[in-house]
């Protein structure tokens, strides 16, 4: 018996130290060093990093719950947590099957489609796949003003103003994406996202952008450069929801992402105002303003 309390205080003094020098660790772990992790490799390796050191928690905290066990029948009083290791398995292998099962249900194939039309479900790509699609929406929760991070904002804001991939794939989703449920990119965010997202990042005779707003297959605002200084409004309709325009000019441009977009600008138009005369008749003020070409007609409302 006398061993065994020996041996006891020999790994509880083990597991103290552990639990100190963790604590030290991960109270110097800064939002800063978070970000610098993501620029210098990628928002797949750190939540792959984060995944494996939960991992690594959860099997600490199986081993401390099996001590207590242990420490219980020797007659030591002690808080006992959680549950058998095997009937926790079992429930989640038993939740798996059933999820696997509605799937096999819900189509003629029995395979579930994501979004983008690859198969898997939410279960694609494993916990590194379930994460990153995570971290996407509360990305674009974010952008789009309904929620989101600070840690998927910092991310997105970083991105963004390298004019990197991660933060023009968010644009892109959003672009393409239903207002109604997705919501759309305004403000300054939207600006910059133009910015970034039509490749003018970092170039000395890039426009600016204002009164943007994103989403819905739609890019539309007010374009400011050396040919418009007073600034022009432009509205970008993408090519795979929209058809070719039917009034007005128009080119087509690639956005960051590879889709491609129709881009009008604002045509010299009459305006007329009627008022009446002296002599009680309508006439009419005319003034040329600037007006966007009717809007070209979706596909899916053809």
């Amino acid at each position: 018996m006398r061993k065994h309390k020996r041996l006891i205080f020999a790994v509880l003094i083990i597991l103290i130290f552990a639990a100190l020098n963790c604590t030290a660790v991960f109270a110097e772990v800064t939002e800063s060093q978070v970000q610098q992790a993501v620029d210098s490799s990628s928002k797949e390796a750190v939540t792959g990093n984060v995944f494996v050191w939960f991992l690594c928690a959860v099997g600490f905290l199986k081993v401390a719950q099996k001590i207590d066990s242990f420490m219980s029948s020797l007659g030591i009083s002690v808080g006992q947590t959680g549950g058998s290791m095997l009937s926790e398995a079992m429930v989640v292998m038993k939740s798996i099957s059933s999820i696997q099962k509605m799937r096999g249900k819900g189509g003629g194939s029995g395979n579930a489609v994501s979004g983008n039309g690859s198969s898997g479900g939410i279960f694609s790509g494993g916990l590194a796949g379930i994460a990153g699609r995570h971290f996407t929406q509360n990305t674009i929760s974010g952008v789009t003003n309904q929620g989101g991070d600070p840690i998927s904002r910092q991310t997105f804001q970083s991105s963004l103003a390298k004019g990197g991939n991660f933060a023009n794939n968010i644009i892109g989703k959003v672009a393409a994406g239903n207002i109604s449920t997705m919501g759309s990119i305004t403000g300054k965010t939207a600006s910059q996202a133009a910015l970034s997202y039509l490749g003018y990042t970092g170039k000395a005779d890039a426009p600016r952008f204002s009164d943007v707003e994103i989403g819905g297959g739609r890019i539309m605002g007010k374009e400011i450069s050396a040919a418009n200084p007073e600034g022009i409004p432009f509205g970008m309709y993408r090519a795979d929801q929209y058809m070719e325009p039917h009034a007005g000019k128009f080119d087509i441009v690639d956005s960051a992402d590879g889709a491609k977009w129709y881009r009008q600008y604002a045509e010299n138009a009459v305006e007329k105002i009627p008022y009446t005369n002296v002599d009680g008749k309508v006439e009419y003020y005319e003034n040329i303003v600037q007006k966007l070409p009717d809007m070209p007609k979706r596909k899916d409302r053809v």
